[in-house]
């Protein structure tokens, strides 16, 4: 039990990038749908706060990080686990179709909600007959 608080105590301190080198992370589970204006991303991140999560934007992909709190996975006692236990991580290559700068993101009930807007000169256009 010792050696998990020197873990927690280690663990709530590091940044992003040095969790990303000594932490577990897994991958959520995504759906990814379209309309004809904009592309949806959901990811499930049970267990992440607003706070913990991390979206960007880095050489043409989209990363999607949440962190979540090792001290209550860490002291729970399972009578069954078929999750792992680990902070979530994603990365998609994003084509150029989409306008960066109207990205959107919300989290909600554990749902991590991301709509990507297509660019206005890829979306159908109706020419109209004279």
């Amino acid at each position: 039990m010792t050696e998990n608080k020197e873990m927690l105590e280690v663990n709530t301190k590091k940044t992003w990038d040095e969790a990303l080198e000594s932490e577990s992370w897994v991958a959520p589970l995504i759906d990814i749908y379209e309309t004809t204006d904009d592309y949806f991303l959901t990811a499930q991140m049970p267990g992440v706060s607003k706070d913990d999560v991390k979206i960007k934007l880095e050489d043409g992909h989209l990363v999607i990080m949440g962190r979540i709190d090792f001290s209550i996975a860490l002291n729970r006692k399972f009578v069954l686990k078929e999750t792992e236990t680990g902070n979530f991580y994603r990365r998609f290559k994003i084509s150029d179709s989409i306008d960066e700068q109207k990205i959107d993101a919300k989290l909600e009930n554990g749902l991590l909600n991301v709509k990507l807007p297509k660019h206005d000169r890829i979306k159908p256009k109706t020419i109209e007959i004279k």
